[in-house]
């Protein structure tokens, strides 16, 4: 076999192979990308779970200890949203309640017990923080996701939760029966948005909304 021959060999096979060298590595882009997504996916999930859960507990009071609390101002504590204190703007969402009988858990898995109250109430809060322990100018996958919890001593801790979340909205909406007039036992709406991040290419907003069970 000549040269020439080789050589058009080899231009033939690199034309053939081109193609598919570049189908597959568009292929394993989206693989990655599919992989990153449904990873976000299920944080957001799992971050959901966990603030609507305490959203639900907001204002719990066990018949057995409860108290005229729900006729004071005491109420107001019972769940706060404070706007634009978080990594990028996000809003802070915390909740305080009575212990029931059962098994109560905070945000990170504790059991909880009068040990881990404040005022015999227990405590759970959510912020967005810039994420520990990374240089300023480091390019990072978004900010971290904190569980604020009460410690054996009743004193706040900050626990990671995970990390790839741009931002994190919380709205307090008034429900249709409170606008009507049916007054404080209609339940209390919150509308918690959240936008996950891989910190290149993947970015996705989720939303969801949740109902007060216990509010006075």
């Amino acid at each position: 076999m000549s040269l020439l021959e080789c050589l058009v060999g080899i231009t033939l096979c690199a034309l053939l192979l081109n193609p598919l060298l570049k189908a597959s590595a568009e292929l394993a882009t989206k693989q990655i990308e599919y992989e990153k997504t449904q990873s976000l996916i299920s944080e957001a999930e799992r971050a959901f779970e966990l603030m609507g859960r305490a959203i639900r507990m907001a204002g719990y009071q066990n018949i057995k200890t409860k108290n005229d609390s729900n006729n004071s101002d005491a109420t107001k504590w019972f769940i706060q949203v404070n706007k634009k204190v978080g990594y990028r703007g996000s809003d802070s969402l915390s909740v305080q309640y009575k212990l029931s009988d059962g098994v109560d858990f905070d945000c990170i898995g504790n059991i909880l017990s009068k040990e881990r109250t404040k005022k015999d109430l227990a405590f759970q809060g959510f912020i967005v923080e810039r994420q520990a322990g990374i240089a300023k100018g480091t390019k990072v996958n978004g900010g971290s996701l904190i569980c604020q919890s009460l410690d054996r001593q009743g004193r706040v801790q900050n626990t990671t939760l995970m990390n790839g979340i741009n931002h994190l909205f919380v709205e307090d909406i008034n429900s249709p029966q409170r606008a009507g007039g049916i007054g404080d036992r209609a339940p209390r709406l919150y509308k918690i948005s959240l936008q996950m991040t891989d910190g290149a290419l993947v970015n996705i907003d989720f939303e969801r909304t949740f109902a007060t069970r216990n509010m006075p």
